[in-house]
C-alpha cells in the first residue's frame, strides 16, 4: 500500500476538494493507495510515497518529497487518473 498526502497552503478547502476527487479515483481504479490531507507544512514531516498538490504549490515542495504530483483543475477526475496512473507505473 502506497501513502499520498494531498495539501494546499491551509489545508481546509482545496486540499479536502482535491482528496475527495482522489479517493474517487482511488476507489473508482482500485490503485494501493491510502489518501490523506494536511496543510503545506506538514510536508515538511511527510514520509510516504505520493504528494498531491495544486500546480501552483509544486516549487514549494518539490524538493522536499519522493514524488508530486500537480493538479491544474481540482474537478477533473480524468487528470487526476492520468497522473495517478503515471506514478503508480513509475514506482512499480
Amino acid at each position: 500500500m502506497k501513502e499520498a498526502l494531498v495539501v494546499c497552503r491551509t489545508g481546509m478547502g482545496s486540499s479536502m476538494m482535491l482528496k475527495i476527487k482522489v479517493d474517487q479515483v482511488v476507489r473508482e481504479n482500485k490503485y494501493p493507495i491510502k489518501v490523506s490531507h494536511d496543510t503545506l507544512s506538514a510536508v515538511n514531516q511527510f514520509n510516504g510515497d505520493l504528494l498531491i498538490t495544486i500546480e501552483d504549490l509544486i516549487p514549494d515542495v518539490k524538493d522536499k518529497v519522493k514524488y508530486v504530483i500537480g493538479i491544474k483543475n481540482l474537478m477533473d477526475k480524468e487528470e487526476i487518473k492520468r497522473k495517478l496512473e503515471k506514478f503508480m507505473e513509475d514506482t512499480k
